[in-house]
């Protein structure tokens, strides 16, 4: 793509925001990533295959939704429990757990938050290997870390994190088709970049309405199995930038009563690429139909799409396991679209910073 974001006309190039800049840009970071980092993570997939039972994740924000992906990631794949650290055991307690036979894997854009750092710190004192996925390989967790997978992102000026999010999703994708030696899964991984940049394209008429959505002050963003994590995702985004309180949930988890608070016109985001749970989506769709709830839907099925208020069309021919690395990015654009409808600045959503560092 010779720019990020060609699909526009030039007026609003002009006016395309860091944001905006930065999720077009989606596509050919993953296709440095993967030509960059393809062998070296096969290297240490090797490196470390056999030396560990399970996997802790350490993270916070977006990075920790990288991490709810992985949990399904390597469970399916690699039949490996995969742990969320609780970090202030580390730091505000010190009274750290034990870890033996993990494998520990600090997720940080910036590798700069000092309790995630004191994860992989202890995990080296108590003799585990260690891995950082970073976009700085010189920051504080990169250093900590026995191993790093840099991100090859450059620069992420805006505050919400886009294209970090999706790299550390790729890099985690490479790491467990590796460890399983699966070349079938290493050329679906290849096919990305090309999904992801047709999905943006696809985009255009969803985000004219989304001034629909102007005074929303509340909606529940679900998904289910691997896009779990991009409910989560989509859930942040729309909160960090547009002061909506948004709610993620799985569809299993809604059905335990959050449901209850849903009426008509209520907004409900539903992540939904074609697979395993797919039959379960359709349930829930049918039941927020008969309630009237307000549906937004991603999706490439066609009978879910039908139903949208809001359809968002994804490409076809997604494969679960790497679907949410393009679900996200309707996600990603909507919320960028509803802060401009609600005259916020995206760029700079306000109480927020770059870098987030938490003991």
């Amino acid at each position: 793509m010779a720019t990020p974001n060609k699909h526009l006309h030039h007026k609003d190039r002009m006016n395309a925001s860091i944001l905006e800049s930065e999720i077009f840009e989606q596509p050919e970071v993953l296709r440095r990533l993967l030509a960059q980092e393809g062998e070296p993570i096969a290297r240490l997939a090797d490196s470390l295959r056999g030396r560990f039972d399970y996997v802790i994740i350490a993270a916070r924000g977006t990075s920790d939704n990288a991490a709810r992906y992985a949990q399904y990631l390597f469970g399916a794949h690699n039949r490996l429990p995969v742990a969320l650290a609780t970090p202030s055991l580390f730091t505000l307690y010190a009274q750290p757990p034990r870890m033996p036979g993990a494998l520990v894997v600090g997720i940080s854009q910036s590798g700069q938050s000092p309790d995630i750092v004191a994860v992989l710190d202890e995990a080296a004192r108590q003799g585990r290997p260690t891995m950082a996925i970073t976009n700085d390989p010189a920051s504080p967790l990169a250093q900590a870390a026995a191993h790093v997978i840099p991100l090859h992102c450059g620069p992420e000026r805006a505050v919400a994190a886009s294209k970090t999010y999706t790299a550390s999703l790729a890099a985690l994708a490479l790491f467990s088709a590796a460890l399983e030696g699966s070349s079938e899964r290493a050329d679906q991984i290849r096919a990305l970049p090309e999904q992801l940049h047709q999905a943006l394209q696809g985009l255009a008429p969803a985000l004219a309405r989304v001034e629909r959505y102007r005074y929303m002050d509340r909606c529940a963003v679900i998904g289910r199995g691997y896009n779990y994590s991009t409910a989560f995702e989509v859930a942040l985004k729309i909160k960090e930038l547009t002061h909506v309180v948004a709610e993620p949930y799985s569809s299993a988890d809604f059905r335990h009563g959050p449901i209850g608070m849903v009426n008509e016109g209520f907004p409900v985001l539903l992540v939904a690429p074609s697979g395993a749970v797919n039959e379960d989506l359709r349930s829930l769709v049918a039941s927020l139909r008969q309630i009237g709830t307000e549906l937004l839907v991603i999706s490439d099925d066609p009978h879910l799409l039908e139903f949208a208020h809001l359809p968002m069309p994804l490409p076809a021919g997604l494969v679960e396991w790497l679907s949410p690395l393009v679900s996200v990015a309707p996600g990603q654009l909507f919320a960028l679209q509803l802060a401009r409808a609600r005259g916020l600045d995206p760029d700079h959503p306000l109480g927020l910073t770059k870098v987030t560092e938490t003991l």
